[in-house]
């Protein structure tokens, strides 16, 4: 503590015997100091931001890949099933195929539709722009024009 208050006294010493030039030199060097914390705010909220659309796209990627080995297995699977009405038509075997995976194919192509859809609406509401820190810089600005 004592150290400290020593610092402390000092400075209040040294600002009351220091000349114009020398208190505007210390006000550049503070407001050098503050810009430079800001601008490393701004940085770690860039990053986060970057880390959030990086897990998010990893997400997606993964899940895709999951999604293409069930929906081959599952197309093969309801193929079969919408065949079942079509056993008894007079249709030739090809296209009884080409109906029953042209419906499975309408199907997928909906609710993979809605899927897309859905995590584009997610990403892009999240938006780019760091607020935090232009709030905090517009605070800043604000405050330098009342004290100056």
């Amino acid at each position: 503590m004592g150290n400290s208050e020593n610092k402390a006294s000092r400075a209040g010493r040294e600002a009351s015997g220091e000349s114009l030039p020398g208190l505007l030199g210390r006000v550049g060097e503070d407001l050098a100091t503050l810009l430079d914390a800001k601008l490393g705010l701004l940085k770690i909220e860039i990053e986060e931001d970057i880390r959030a659309y990086a897990r998010g796209g990893v997400a997606i990627g993964v899940g895709s890949a999951i999604a293409a080995v069930g929906f081959a297995i599952l197309n093969v699977g309801i193929g079969f099933l919408i065949a079942v009405p079509f056993e008894h038509t007079q249709l030739s075997q090809p296209m009884k195929y080409a109906l029953e995976f042209l419906i499975t194919g309408a199907m997928y192509l909906l609710f993979g539709g809605g899927v897309i859809v859905l995590n584009k609406k997610r990403l892009a509401g999240r938006g780019i722009v760091p607020e935090r820190s232009i709030a905090e810089l517009q605070k800043d600005k604000q405050w330098l024009k009342r004290e100056m």
